[in-house]
């Protein structure tokens, strides 16, 4: 009988030492490594570091219920430019002329009469 009562008195003892939070601080350390791990293996995959580069250029297409919308990123200037499907100005319009880019840069617009007209002195 002396054996037994120091032994239920030593196991009741060490139950009160020991505390049942530990295992539950553990498991939380463990799930935000893995959720920093998942974030950065994430982030490689779909290069979004890219993104928080001032040098890089990006340009994505993307489509919201059937309407694309196109992101460029320049440096640190981000410009949105939705596309549509619609004609401005709808079906009405009159070709005016045509524009040439010269070797220097300089634009040069021919309006279609005068076009027409010049074809026929250069025959």
């Amino acid at each position: 009988m002396k054996y037994l009562k120091n032994s239920r008195r030593g196991l009741l003892g060490r139950a009160k030492e020991e505390d049942p939070m530990l295992g539950v601080a553990n498991l939380f350390d463990v799930a935000l490594v893995f959720i920093v791990a998942m974030l950065l293996s994430l982030m490689a995959t779909y290069q979004i570091l890219d993104f928080f580069n001032p040098e890089s250029e990006i340009t994505i297409m993307k489509k919201v219920k059937d309407q694309w919308k196109i992101i460029t990123k320049k440096g640190k200037e981000v410009k949105v430019k939705k596309v549509t499907d619609r004609k401005v100005g709808g079906d009405e319009g009159v070709r005016l002329g045509t524009a040439y880019q010269l070797k220097d840069g300089r634009v040069i617009y021919i309006p279609d009469q005068l076009a027409g007209e010049q074809l026929n002195e250069i025959e």
